[in-house]
């Protein structure tokens, strides 16, 4: 949960992304595999907030083990190495699959 707030509070703090998605509204829901966490981030107008629990039909589903996530939303790491090993799965349209990997890019940088 503290990652997903930091990300949450970062992207926030961010005019640049914020003006980027001001009209890609998502909802992406976040699931770790190896702990009871379900969180759910909303993307609205360009403002994203952050709720426990899930959603109805979101638009990305991100699952992985929670440490993995951790890193990810903590900007420790990014999406593709273990998106590419398969420790992380991302179900959702492939553009939006992408614009979440840039946002990322932006928020923490490579």
């Amino acid at each position: 949960m503290d990652s997903l707030k930091a990300f949450t509070d970062n992207y926030n703090k961010n005019d640049r992304v914020k003006i980027m998605n001001r009209d890609w509204d998502r909802v992406i829901m976040i699931k770790a595999t190896d702990v009871e966490s379900l969180h759910t981030l909303t993307l609205k107008k360009g403002q994203l907030s952050l709720k426990e629990g899930h959603s109805e039909d979101p638009d990305l589903t991100v699952i992985s083990d929670s440490e993995t996530l951790a890193d990810i939303f903590y900007g420790d790491i990014t999406p593709t190495e273990p998106y590419n090993d398969g420790t992380l799965r991302i179900m959702g349209a492939e553009d939006d699959i992408i614009r979440l990997d840039f946002i990322s890019l932006l928020i923490w940088g490579e």
